[in-house]
């Protein structure tokens, strides 16, 4: 559309809303409408009809965040939501939480009510702009429609600028009506010099890591999900195949690695492998690219790497030093110095050296010693198992999980592409992995979307169904079925004295194959070995929807596991060394 002529147009606030997004190349919204945001959808009518824009229909608003939340990992784009005031803006608080403890970048539209009403306790008035301020990386009150273009350039500066983050806007409803004369911002037009990142100079900072790297005998590359953010894997591996370094990744990082290749450790921490925990453990050199040293990776906090030089490289300041201090911090985009580390470890030729070798080594013997079980019952169906099997059917897919055991036991066995893993890491969001599928699959609507779920967390949000449905979307959701909120019932199990307290789900369950059917979706299950191959095969290739029940081992337990205040050399779940030349500090 031509920019002068809209400029010598009176345009509505809700026209300024819509084109600016448009602008901003945003092709998808997720959203429910409702009475305060009726102004901006009447507009989103035209602008569909027309084919300029699509909205997808969530049937809860915090689907409709989850979904966006999604569609942003996986594509690098900025997601976009809408929901009314009141009722609809606070049910997109877990949401936006979820985005904002995993960084992705969102944007959040609030409808409001008018400004005139705006303190008098209105009708489905929420100040929705104070209750999000913990969790947002910014927000805005629209209070008047000429500042609406200029809003959103901001907000999309913003959002992926630096470290990413939501940024909520609300709208109230009557600035969406006003007339005025409309000027649009273009992206790229905005400037905010006060909140680029603060990126230090690099230089000296890398020469000192180069000398660290050489100077070690048992480094380690320890990757958060920054590294993914910067589509940083390309380069993390040529540094870690230059320098012949192991590779250990958060629940965030999975994808950067291939966990086929020799280097790579897979998952670190609570429910991380035994070999990528001993490695951190015993290693002189910890290089954490793009992490927060959370405490589910970390263990006992004081043990964590406690014989390791740490380095640490991430674009937020406020994550250097605020869990470990480092021995060299850089502040800034983990590719551009990676790019740079490289180059000096290419000029002192380090890669001829193998100074790892003993290293790698000590870390094969651990893979055999304590690999990630399959535990294979006469007649009945482990998750470990199914989710193995599915691995080899579906290894390009793009794969989203909710919370629970089963979210761990497919970051334990499912082998991803980078931005091919969509999962609730920081805030933990069970009913996530549902709504996600569907954010990945509007993305990417021929590619192979599964979603990883539990009967527990299935049930948090299972009305999305409805948006599969509607839309058409061949999303896969495979249950594990075990009857109990899995993780709450191991807790009880090994820290409560076996007190169940209100975590078995057997009782009210619905038969998912049912309600699968009464959805237009088709309903598979698997209760037996048997069934397993033949089944999970008919999942994969089917070209429609489809949800598979699993009746698994209702008490298999989620191991290796780190006990609360232990250290990651301390796992529950594993056999002792047999070889006494194994310096493992401690056991449970």
């Amino acid at each position: 559309m031509n920019n002068n002529k809209i400029s010598k147009i009176y345009q509505t606030g809700a026209f300024a809303l819509i084109d600016s997004l448009i602008r901003h190349n945003v092709n998808h919204i997720f959203g429910y409408p409702g009475g305060a945001i009726l102004p901006i959808y009447d507009e989103l009518y035209e602008w569909e009809r027309k084919g300029l824009i699509k909205h997808i229909l969530g049937r809860h608003e915090q689907g409709s965040a989850h979904a966006a939340d999604a569609y942003a990992r996986c594509s690098g784009k900025v997601g976009v939501c809408f929901a009314t005031s009141g009722p609809g803006a606070t049910n997109l608080v877990t949401g936006i939480a979820t985005a904002q403890m995993d960084s992705v970048p969102i944007i959040i539209i609030t409808g409001q009510v008018a400004r005139p009403f705006i303190g008098t306790d209105a009708f489905q008035e929420v100040d929705i702009f104070g209750i999000t301020l913990p969790i947002v990386k910014h927000s805005y009150v629209v209070r008047d429609p000429r500042d609406m273009s200029k809003i959103i350039a901001e907000a999309f500066y913003l959002a992926i600028n630096g470290r990413p983050g939501p940024v909520l806007i609300d709208v109230p409803k009557d600035v969406g009506l006003e007339k005025f004369r409309y000027e649009p911002i273009n992206p790229g037009k905005i400037n905010l010099p006060g909140c680029r990142p603060v990126i230090q100079s690099h230089n000296t900072q890398v020469l000192r890591i180069v000398d660290l790297i050489i100077e070690s005998r048992q480094p380690l590359l320890y990757i958060g999900g920054g590294a993914i953010i910067a589509n940083a894997h390309d380069v993390i591996i040529e540094l870690a195949e230059a320098c012949q370094i192991p590779v250990t990744t958060t629940l965030m990082g999975k994808g950067v690695i291939d966990e086929k290749h020799e280097l790579a450790l897979g998952m670190l921490g609570m429910h991380g492998t035994a070999y990528a925990n001993f490695a951190v453990s015993e290693c002189d050199l910890l290089i954490a690219l793009g992490a927060r040293f959370d405490d589910r990776v970390t263990g006992k906090l004081d043990e964590f790497a406690c014989n390791a030089q740490v380095v640490h490289i991430d674009i937020d300041p406020a994550e250097i030093g605020k869990n470990r201090i480092p021995q060299i911090a850089i502040v800034g985009d983990i590719r551009d110095c990676l790019e740079e580390l490289i180059d000096i470890v290419k000029m002192k030729e380090i890669l001829k050296t193998n100074y790892t070798y003993s290293w790698k080594e000590r870390i094969n013997k651990w893979k055999k010693q304590y690999p990630l079980l399959v535990p294979k019952h006469i007649s009945k169906v482990s998750p470990q198992e199914i989710l193995s099997i599915l691995n080899q059917y579906a290894c390009d897919a793009y794969y989203t999980t909710d919370v629970g055991q089963h979210q761990m036991w497919a970051a334990q066995f499912l082998n991803v592409l980078p931005r091919h893993w969509m999962s609730s890491a920081g805030l933990g969001t069970m009913g996530y992995g549902l709504p996600a599928a569907i954010g990945v699959q509007i993305a990417f609507p021929h590619e192979q979307v599964i979603c990883i779920s539990g009967d527990s967390s299935f049930q948090m949000n299972l009305q999305e169904l409805g948006t599969i449905a509607q839309y058409k979307l061949p999303v896969k959701i495979l249950i594990i079925n075990n009857k109990w909120q899995g993780m709450v019932r191991q807790w009880q199990q090994a820290f409560y004295g076996e007190r169940y307290s209100h975590s078995n789900m057997a009782i009210g369950a619905p038969n998912f194959i049912h309600l699968a059917n009464t959805y237009g979706i088709k309903g598979l299950s698997i209760s037996k070995r048997h069934e397993m191959f033949s089944t999970l095969e008919e999942f994969v290739n089917s070209k429609e929807p489809v949800i598979l029940d699993c009746q698994v081992v209702e008490d298999e337990n989620c191991y290796p596991m780190v006990a609360p205040g232990k250290s990651n050399a301390q796992m529950i779940g594993i056999q002792k060394p047999v070889r006494k030349n194994i310096s493992i500090k401690s056991y449970i």
